[in-house]
């Protein structure tokens, strides 16, 4: 039982398994009757496959609270959907639901993961419109990702396009969608306009780079002082960055006087907090807007009183599961597919490492940082 207790849908499993244990066995005594075979059989097609999974029964740091179980079959109801996940990121939004720091986090003992891609294994009698073989996706996001077989309900899932590369598919959910609504939902922009955003190597400042360039939205982007910074650079240009500059070269008297030909920017994009954010402030227009989705340096946000005063700079957050949870399941799937053409046209790129299941562990050290800085890591199952 306690390894039914480690499954995604939990109560879904602990149901199960009496009733599982109650059924007649097809090796060994036989049943009284044919309608009791039927039974068995109609039953076992509507079972899952036993899975793998990485679980948590309690909070803490997830080097010392995870482990990979082996997990009993789970029923397959008329209108759920059984799904052989193909691939799954770890986030740090996932290392923070294990350390119980996220806001939202399940209730342990869980599944890690929250994103990933499956192949459809399975459906219920009542499912018309998936198939086996079909490729989706958790949308909303569902937490539970880091298995190799999840039975949740159709209305959980997206069908996307088989062309998607399954290092993006798995990706699609969480950091292209937070580059694309910081763009679209806080001020107007227009081509030849700009952006000035710190942590741009980050997976997010990526896509905030190549979905800015898409819609002729030039971008200035800081980075930190660090060996590889000549790299970074250069790398980041080749995505489409109009201007990078480590915080260093930042240190001048007026940083507008290094825009040259571009315009002040009417947007800012802060993941550090600290002296990068004021970084940002410092490039941004009058009556600019700063919008802060993360704070990677534990540091507060300092303001001057002559930025609100003499600026009239607008300070805002964004979490994308408020979006998420604010907006019509159909609009945040058709971003979803908006994105995944991005990346088949080639217009939108992201480094990931693909590890496989069995290397779980050596993919959780590279991704809490024990092993020197390393891509995104997906686990592919």
């Amino acid at each position: 039982m306690a390894l039914g207790r480690a499954t995604a849908s939990s109560r879904t499993l602990a149901k199960s398994l009496p009733l599982l244990s109650r059924l007649p066995k097809l090796s060994g005594a036989q049943p009284r009757s044919a309608r009791a075979l039927g039974f068995v059989r109609a039953f076992s097609a509507l079972v899952s496959p036993p899975s793998k999974a990485v679980v948590y029964e309690q909070q803490g740091s997830p080097d010392a609270v995870t482990r990979v179980v082996e997990v009993p079959p789970v029923l397959v109801k008329e209108n759920d959907v059984c799904a052989r996940m193909l691939a799954a990121p770890i986030n740090p939004s996932d290392i923070n639901s294990i350390e119980g720091v996220y806001p939202v986090r399940p209730q342990v003992p869980a599944v890690g993961g929250r994103e990933g891609v499956g192949k459809v294994h399975l459906v219920g009698s009542a499912v018309k419109d998936l198939s086996p073989g079909d490729w989706v996706i958790p949308s909303p996001l569902s937490f539970g990702t880091w298995q190799t077989y999840i039975v949740k309900d159709r209305s959980v899932w997206q069908k996307i396009d088989k062309d998607s590369p399954i290092e993006y598919a798995s990706t699609i959910s969480i950091n292209p969608p937070t580059a694309l609504r910081m763009l679209e939902d806080f001020t107007s922009l227009e081509p030849g306009d700009s952006i000035v955003q710190n942590g741009a190597t980050s997976m997010v400042g990526r896509c905030v780079i190549q979905i800015a360039k898409s819609r002729s939205i030039r971008s200035i982007n800081i980075i930190r002082d660090r060996a590889g910074s000549d790299e970074a650079k250069e790398t980041l240009k080749k995505l489409g960055a109009d201007e990078v500059f480590t915080e260093s070269q930042l240190e001048v008297k007026n940083v507008k006087s290094l825009l040259g030909d571009l315009k002040e920017p009417a947007l800012g994009l802060n993941c550090v907090g600290g002296n990068a954010a004021s970084l940002v402030m410092k490039f941004l227009r009058q009556g600019g807007t700063m919008v802060t989705y993360g704070g990677m340096s534990k540091k507060p946000i300092t303001v001057s009183t002559s930025s609100f005063i003499f600026k009239d700079l607008s300070l805002r957050g964004f979490w994308l599961h408020k979006w998420l949870s604010s907006n019509d399941i159909t609009e945040c799937r058709r971003m979803i597919d908006h994105l995944l053409e991005l990346v088949r046209n080639g217009k939108l790129k992201y480094e990931t490492e693909l590890v496989p299941f069995s290397d779980f562990h050596i993919a959780l050290d590279k991704s809490l940082g024990k092993l020197g800085s390393h891509p995104k890591q997906v686990l592919k199952f």
